[in-house]
Formats: structure tokens, sequence, C-alpha cells
């Protein structure tokens, strides 16, 4: 058995992420979001998902070392009878986070999270869109859901004091227009939608890939939120923790790495830019620098 065959399908996507058209990663995507699941699924119900054509996911899975698509499904379901993938395993019931520790339960869940995270986002796929967000020549617009929107405002902050050309969408539609219009086939359009999505971010996220072509990145779960149909790029997070309410850790630590990573993409124009900025800031009238140095100053 030669390498490829002997490689798990995951496997096989990761190798291959950086050779992806657009399309076919976006089925890698919702492939690896749920995985094996999605997969397993007819591919006319995989190309409505993804908002690919089926050819697409012909040649994705050729790409990937497989005979057709119901060669990958019978891979697929080989690594299940292995054991690798129990779907028992992982669509049992969840229990109840414990009352005597539940702090410790709880982080102890969320550091399983955090551990799916580093599984379904490649580091091929993280290196694409901090590339997209690093790049000076793109402005950069970002906009979440009714809660997921906190996720864009503090990712927005941190950006505006690294580099130039930042815009958080405003959450009212009335004022997209502008947005719209002010965007370019280079700029970048980042969205937050976990489940409960907002319908409005679909419309959006059409709008835009229609009108100004510009690079549409999702942000989503498993699930998939409509406008990861008109995504040039999809990040499926996990976000269940196994409660009644779902985790934003992982979309919280994939911020915060991102943040980080542009920030020292370059890191001199970096320095500048918040030299300058602090300079400004602090010469804001009312602004007292003497009483608001130190743990009093937030960044």
């Amino acid at each position: 058995m030669n390498h490829v065959k002997s490689s798990t399908i995951r496997t096989r996507i990761r190798d291959s992420a950086a050779q992806l058209t657009a399309s076919e990663r976006k089925i890698a995507n919702a492939i690896l979001a749920d995985y094996p699941f999605t997969a397993l699924e007819s591919i006319q119900e995989l190309a409505a998902k993804t908002g690919v054509s089926a050819p697409s996911i012909t040649r994705f899975v050729s790409k990937i070392g497989c005979g057709g698509f119901q060669d990958l499904q019978r891979q697929l379901i080989a690594e299940l009878k292995e054991g690798q993938r129990s779907p028992l395993d992982l669509m049992s019931s969840q229990k109840p986070v414990g009352h005597s520790e539940f702090l410790a339960e709880y982080v102890a869940r969320l550091s399983a999270v955090m551990q799916e995270m580093t599984e379904t986002v490649s580091q091929a796929q993280f290196d694409i869109l901090a590339a997209l967000l690093a790049d000076p020549s793109r402005n950069i617009f970002l906009l979440g859901g009714r809660v997921s929107d906190s996720i864009a405002s503090f990712l927005s902050i941190h950006l505006r004091q690294i580099r130039s050309g930042i815009y958080h969408i405003s959450d009212n539609p009335e004022f997209w227009p502008e947005h719209v219009l002010r965007m370019r086939k280079k700029d970048v359009v980042l969205l937050f939608d976990f489940r409960r999505y907002q319908p409005s971010l679909c419309r959006l996220a059409e709008t835009i890939a229609v009108n100004r072509g510009a690079t549409v990145v999702v942000v989503t779960d498993k699930w998939m939120s409509p406008a990861a149909r008109s995504a040039d790029h999809i990040v499926a997070l996990p976000i269940d923790a196994g409660t009644a309410w779902d985790t934003v850790a992982a979309a919280i630590a994939l911020v915060e790495a991102l943040i980080v990573r542009v920030s020292e993409a370059d890191w001199s124009a970096t320095q500048k830019r918040i030299k300058d900025w602090d300079g400004i800031r602090f010469a804001m009238p009312g602004y007292d620098q003497d009483s608001m140095n130190g743990e009093m100053d937030e960044t």
C-alpha cells in the first residue's frame, strides 16, 4: 500500500492545502469541520452545503488521491471500522458539568475544544488568513452576528493599532451600502457567524461576492453558516462544550493568534504605528497620561 492510501483522508487534505483552489478549500474546510460525517453525505448534499459544483468536488477528491467520490466514502468508512473515529463516540450524549469541580471540569472541556481546533484548522489555512490580514494593500472589513460581532470588534480594535485600512462594519444594515461601495476586489471581508445564524450576513456576503468581488472569509462552526456559500475561505471552529451555551474560546484563541501573527509580519511598521497611535491618543483633550500609565493604561 502506498503512502497516499495508508494515510487518513484528514491527513491528505491537510497535506494538499497549499495546492487547493478556492472552491476546493471550501470542500476541504467543510469535510474537516465535521470529519468524517460531511463527506459521508451524498455529493449533491455536499455541493449544496458548500456552494461548490459536483464536478469541482470530483476534482478535489482526485487531488487527494481517491478514485472518485464513492472511493472517498469507502476509505472513510474503513477508517471508522478501524476505530480511528467512532461515530458512536462522537455522537454520544454529553454529560453535564459536575458542580463539585465545575470550573476545573469546564476548563478541561475548553482544553478539548482547543485541541479539536488544532485538528480542524490547518497551519496552511491559518497562514493564508494571516497573510490576507497582514497585506497593507488590502482594506479589511469585519462584522459578526448578534453575539459574535463582539469578536469582530475585538479583532478590529487590535488590527487598527497594527495597520491602517481596518473597518468594523456597523451592525445596522442601513449603513452597509457605504461600506460595500468602498470595497475593492483586493479587499478582505471577515465575517463571524455561529449557529442560530444571522440571515442578514448571508445576504451581505452574497452581495459582496456578486457585486464587489472582494475576498470573503467566513469564520463559523461545523454546521456552516449560510454565509459560507459566498465565501472564498471558510474557517470552521469547534464551539460545542457539551453545555446549553456554545463556547467562543476557539474563536478568541484564533483571533489572538492572528493579532500576534499580523503584528509580527512587519514588526518595524507595527512599532511605528503603535508609537504614532499612542502619541495622538495621549495628546487628546482630557487625557491624563500620568494617571493612566501602568496598570490603568489598557492596551
